[in-house]
C-alpha cells in the first residue's frame, strides 16, 4: 500500500471504510486523499478520496476528465451555469476545461472517490480495433443516475488505489470508462454555441492566453480590455460567460495548476510559489487548499511517494 496525502479533523467516531477508503462515520470533517498511480497510456493517473464537511471547492478547471461517484451524502456543484445535485451512488462527469465548484448540499457532508483521466484514456478505452483514438466523449448530462456503473467506479477505484494487482485495476478501470461512454456519452459532437457565446469564448480564451504568458506579472483589466477594444465591463462579462469565473479567479486555479505541476517534478513549496507568480508560499497553500483540498507540502509528499511505489500498467 501507498502513503496518501490527506487534509484531516479529528472525530470521536470510530473511522469504518466500507466503501474504499473514504471514513463514513466522520460527518462533518474534511479529508481529502490524493493518490497518483504511474504508467497508464503512458501517463499518469490522479485518484482522489473525499469526505467534504463544510469545505466548498472555489471555481476551478481540469485539464484532465474529473469522473467520480458520491459514496455518501449529497454533493452540490455550480456546472455549466446550472446548480447541480449528485446523491449517492450518482456518477458524475466534468469535462476538461469545464469551470465548476463542489461542496456539501447538507450539513452532514458527502464523500466521494474520483478519478481523472486524460482524454485519450477515455478514448483508448472505447477504440475496439488497433489505430486512432476515438475522439473524446461529450457528456450532455453531468449527473448520472447509473448505479451499476458507479458500483463499478467504486471497485476499480478501490483496486487502483491499493494497487496489490495492477492487471485487475488496469481491467476494471478501462471497464469502467467503456461501460461510461457506451451507456451516457451524447451520440453527436458538442453543440455548436450562439453566435454571442461563441464570441465571448474567443474573447475569453484570448484573455486566459494572455494571463497564463504573463503569469509572473499578469496585466490590468484596463491593459487587457483597451488591447481588445473592449469596456472593462465587456470584458468581465464575456470571460465569466465563458469560464464561469472572472479573470481574478481563473488566474489563480490557473496558478495553482502550475505549481501542482512543479510539485510533481520535485520542487518544493516556497520554489513553486514564486515561479507561479503567487506572492508567497502562505497564498499559494490558500489557493491550493481551496482548489485541491490539501497543502501544497502534502500533496507532492503524497504523489511522490505513491508514484515511487506503483508499479506501471
Amino acid at each position: 500500500m501507498t502513503r496518501t496525502a490527506g487534509g484531516s479533523g479529528t472525530s470521536s467516531r470510530p473511522d469504518r471504510r466500507p466503501d474504499g477508503g473514504v471514513p463514513v462515520d466522520a460527518r462533518g470533517v474534511d479529508r481529502t486523499l490524493w493518490t497518483r498511480v504511474g504508467g497508464i497510456q503512458g501517463a499518469p493517473l490522479d485518484l482522489l478520496t473525499a469526505r467534504i464537511g463544510r469545505r466548498h471547492y472555489a471555481p476551478h478547471t481540469h485539464d484532465e476528465y474529473a469522473i467520480g461517484v458520491t459514496v455518501d451524502g449529497t454533493e452540490t456543484m455550480l456546472y455549466r451555469g446550472e446548480r447541480i445535485y449528485s446523491a449517492a451512488g450518482s456518477v458524475v462527469v466534468v469535462e476538461p476545461g469545464e469551470a465548476h465548484t463542489g461542496g456539501p448540499a447538507r450539513p452532514e457532508g458527502f464523500a466521494y472517490l474520483c478519478l481523472y483521466p486524460a482524454a485519450e484514456l477515455l478514448g483508448a478505452a472505447t477504440t475496439a480495433e488497433p489505430g486512432p483514438v476515438a475522439a473524446a466523449p461529450h457528456f450532455a448530462n453531468p449527473i448520472i443516475d447509473d448505479r451499476g456503473l458507479g458500483e463499478a467506479l467504486r471497485l476499480a477505484h478501490h483496486a487502483l488505489r491499493l494497487g496489490a494487482d495492477p492487471l485487475e485495476g488496469e481491467s476494471r478501470l478501462l471497464g469502467v470508462l467503456g461501460g461510461l461512454v457506451r451507456r451516457h456519452a451524447a451520440s453527436g459532437p458538442k453543440a455548436v454555441p450562439a453566435p454571442h457565446r461563441a464570441e465571448a469564448g474567443r474573447i475569453a480564451r484570448t484573455v486566459a492566453t494572455r494571463l497564463s504568458d504573463e503569469l509572473i506579472a499578469p496585466p490590468t483589466l484596463a491593459e487587457v480590455a483597451t488591447d481588445l477594444g473592449l469596456s472593462r465591463y465587456q470584458l468581465l462579462r464575456a470571460f465569466r460567460e465563458a469560464m464561469g469565473m472572472p479573470p481574478y479567479a481563473w488566474l489563480a486555479q490557473h496558478r495553482v495548476a502550475r505549481a501542482r505541476a512543479l510539485l510533481d517534478a520535485g520542487h518544493r513549496p516556497a520554489e513553486a510559489a514564486t515561479l507561479v507568480g503567487f506572492a508567497d508560499q502562505a497564498h499559494l497553500t490558500r489557493w491550493f487548499r481551496r482548489v485541491l483540498g490539501v497543502t501544497p507540502g502534502v500533496y507532492r509528499n503524497s504523489v511522490q511517494d505513491s508514484t515511487s511505489r506503483r508499479p506501471s500498467f
